[in-house]
């Protein structure tokens, strides 16, 4: 059978959800056009019950010297079809600063 459609096609897992990499693109899209701000890094992607669940870390003040620009942390939720369903900011730091150990 072929696809005749003329609509993206998403790149499937053998569960027939969307592929990991499909899932990043989306959030890292629904993230952007929800708050304006875009993710540096993907630090986390964990399957869950109810779907998938990542971590996007941002920029949200910029300033001089970069090392001192504000960060933050968000946890992204979304449905098993990589739709997202909330987000919420869990940390804030300077860019410079390392995490205590």
């Amino acid at each position: 059978m072929t696809d005749t459609s003329d609509g993206p096609r998403k790149k499937t897992t053998a569960t027939s959800g969307p592929s990991p990499l499909a899932l990043l693109r989306s959030a890292r899209e629904q993230l952007v056009e929800l708050t304006g701000l875009y993710p540096e890094s993907l630090p986390r992607l964990e399957q869950t019950d109810d779907g998938w669940v990542l971590d996007a870390e941002v920029v949200e003040l910029a300033r001089v010297p970069e090392s001192m620009s504000l960060m933050a942390l968000y946890e992204v939720t979304l449905d098993p079809d990589g739709q997202l369903t909330g987000y919420r900011r869990i940390r804030r730091y300077e860019r410079g600063r390392s995490d205590r150990g």
